[in-house]
C-alpha cells in the first residue's frame, strides 16, 4: 500500500534536488515558530520551513478552519459565515477547495490496492438500498 508522507519527511522547496523525496535524511528539526509550530531545515538546500507549509492551514488556524468548514458541512451558507468570521467568501470556497482535493488525493492512496469488481458494487448498493428501505429513509414523501 502507498504511505502518506507525514510533515518532516521531505523538502517541499520545488528547486530542491531532494523536493518531494522521502527518507534521505535531508530533513532535520529546527526549532519552533512563534506559534509553537515545528520547524524543518532540508539540509540539501538549506531552506526552513514549518509543519503547516503547504497545507490548508499555512496562513490561518487550523480550529478556525475547521469550524468555518464543519459549519458549511451543517447547512451554513457561505454568505453568512463570510459576514460573522470576517473571511472573504473567496477565503472560505478556496478552503473548501483544497479540503475537497485532499479528500480525493487520500482516498485514491488510501483505495490504490483495492480492486473492486462490478459485481461487489452492485451488491453494495443493493445493500445500501435495502437499510435505506428498512429504515424508511428511503421512501419519498409526498407533499
Amino acid at each position: 500500500m502507498s504511505e502518506l508522507a507525514e510533515v518532516g519527511d521531505f523538502c517541499p522547496n520545488d528547486s530542491c534536488p531532494d523536493a518531494g523525496k522521502t527518507d534521505e535524511g535531508n530533513i532535520v528539526k529546527y526549532g519552533t515558530t512563534a506559534k509553537g509550530l515545528q520547524r524543518y531545515r532540508c539540509k540539501t538546500c538549506g531552506k526552513t520551513f514549518s509543519e503547516n507549509t503547504g497545507t490548508i492551514f499555512y496562513n490561518t488556524g487550523a480550529e478556525e478552519i475547521i469550524e468555518t468548514l464543519a459549519l458549511i458541512a451543517e447547512g451554513s451558507r457561505v454568505a453568512s459565515l463570510s459576514r460573522v468570521k470576517g473571511y472573504k467568501e473567496e477565503t472560505i470556497r478556496n478552503w473548501l477547495q483544497q479540503a475537497a482535493e485532499h479528500a480525493t488525493e487520500i482516498e485514491n492512496v488510501l483505495m490504490s490496492e483495492y480492486e473492486i469488481e462490478r459485481g461487489q458494487l452492485d451488491a453494495l448498493w443493493s445493500y445500501v438500498g435495502h437499510k435505506e428501505q428498512e429504515s424508511g429513509e428511503g421512501e419519498k414523501r409526498s407533499a
